[in-house]
């Protein structure tokens, strides 16, 4: 009879490589102090042999691509037009999809409140998490019960199969995949080598059936997927679900999609009943439409993936209490705010070395685009000479080192977001119009080279 025996290797967590012992660096992808150590029991039989794999037969011959045929298989589409919108018009019918995100952001409601909606297809929900009383309890709370979902709450993986071979569903759903393990392997459940087992064997199952699998996945305190990085990669798409908790926004964007464009991204905000759609986010990202112009606010056209909307910066300048001034940003990185203020001192001539200067992006959004500089900009002036902006004005561009207005991609979309948002006019980086169609447009443009021109505009 052959005993166990139990020893330790190494895994990285990047690639999910072994090692009989820790290292500094992966030898198979480079990266640095990503080993972890995880205990497999093997064989006496076969410890110390080398594994031979079984000669298979091909399963196909290779073929030119001009005699490979191409169906266009029909697509699941999902309730939420957001979510379809970032898988690319809907399932694939037999992908893996996963949607990652912070423990508590929605992940698990986003999921449900969509399969619940779904009335012609047979659903199996496996839950590692969380019972099948407490499932049935969301859903109440979301409004939806449906006869064709059925909820178990199962953390084997042999187990799950034998529940898919009974109830032979058309959609499959884990969550999630860290609280997943298989009998084949000693480790605990989340490590490295059960969720890349795990994920192999679901992969094979959604192939060879053609029933997609959604899996839910945590994310570490890194900001990525939970699990060795060679899960992103055994799957056909991998989705992103961030934002504040203690705002009501969240955005759906696509890191991976094998079947559609990773420029995409949906809104929705968080409700008592749910999540919603949030279907124009400009409307709800600009607080102060409407009412008396405020200083220290702006309207800056930025660019989420292929989706353009506006959003306001507000920014507050004052004289410092202390010795030593603040620098305080939430939505933009605080390193390209101080850039900022140092191009309106040394250009422009304002002197903000001794104020406390307090940048925020409205609506708890978290804004990457270098087409927010000019706003920014825009909304610290006005805080510091106390004066507000002209009402129905925005902007957008990038502020280079010189003071100068940089061109930004994509700026027609941008000037019809705002014409259709109701602005009168936008402020554009000079040069940026080439071959854009304005006989259409009747928004008012103007186009600027310097910052010392925006501000004359603004505050002439």
């Amino acid at each position: 009879m052959a005993r166990l025996k139990e020893k330790t290797i190494w895994f990285c967590t990047e690639c999910g490589a072994d090692s009989p012992k820790w290292e500094g660096r992966c030898p198979s992808c480079g990266a640095w102090n990503t080993m972890v150590e995880e205990k497999v029991t093997t064989s006496s039989t076969t410890a110390g042999k080398t594994k031979s794999r079984r000669s298979l037969a091909p399963t196909g011959k290779p073929r030119r691509v001009s005699e490979i045929e191409t169906t266009d298989e029909p697509r699941i589409m999902m309730p939420s037009d957001e979510l379809n919108r970032v898988l690319g018009g809907g399932l694939v019918p037999g992908s893996m999809v996963l949607v990652g995100g912070e423990p508590g952001i929605g992940k698990s409601t986003l999921v449900l409140q969509n399969i619940l909606a779904i009335r012609s297809r047979k659903i199996l929900y496996v839950s590692g998490e969380e019972s099948a009383v407490q499932i049935r309890m969301r859903a109440d709370r979301i409004g939806r019960v449906s006869d064709n979902c059925y909820i178990v709450s199962e953390t084997s993986l042999e187990n799950i199969f034998t529940h898919i071979a009974d109830i032979q569903p058309e959609l499959l759903i884990v969550d999630s995949i860290q609280t997943v393990a298989s009998d084949a392997i000693e480790s605990a459940a989340g490590s490295v080598s059960q969720v890349r087992e795990c994920a192999a064997r679901l992969l094979r199952f959604a192939k060879e059936s053609g029933v997609p699998v959604l899996l839910i996945g945590h994310i570490n305190k890194e900001g990525s997927i939970a699990g060795p990085k060679v899960l992103e990669h055994i799957v056909d798409a991998v989705l992103q679900f961030e934002g504040d908790r203690q705002y009501m926004y969240r955005i759906l964007r696509a890191i991976k999609n094998r079947f559609g464009n990773t420029s995409e991204l949906g809104i929705y905000e968080m409700c008592q009943r749910g999540l919603r759609e949030v279907t124009n986010p400009s409307e709800m990202l600009m607080s102060q439409q409407g009412e008396a112009p405020l200083s220290g606010c702006a309207i800056g056209v930025t660019l989420e993936g292929a989706r353009p909307f506006l959003i306001e910066a507000q920014a507050l300048v004052s004289t410092a209490a202390y010795g030593t001034p603040q620098r305080s940003v939430t939505g933009f990185d605080s390193k390209r705010m101080n850039m900022l203020l140092a191009v309106l001192e040394k250009r422009v001539g304002f002197k903000l070395a001794q104020k406390d200067v307090f940048l925020n992006i409205a609506g708890g959004m978290k804004v990457a685009d270098p087409a927010l500089d000019l706003a920014v900009i825009a909304a610290i002036l006005s805080s510091n000479v106390d004066m507000a902006l002209p009402s129905g004005i925005c902007l957008t561009g990038e502020v280079g080192l010189s003071g100068e207005i940089r061109p930004v991609t994509r700026v027609e979309q941008r000037i019809r977001e705002a014409e259709k948002l109701g602005m009168s006019a936008i402020i554009i980086p000079r040069n940026s119009l080439k071959g854009v169609d304005l006989s259409k447009l009747k928004i008012e443009i103007t186009e600027v080279a310097k910052v010392e021109e925006a501000f004359r505009k603004l505050f002439a």
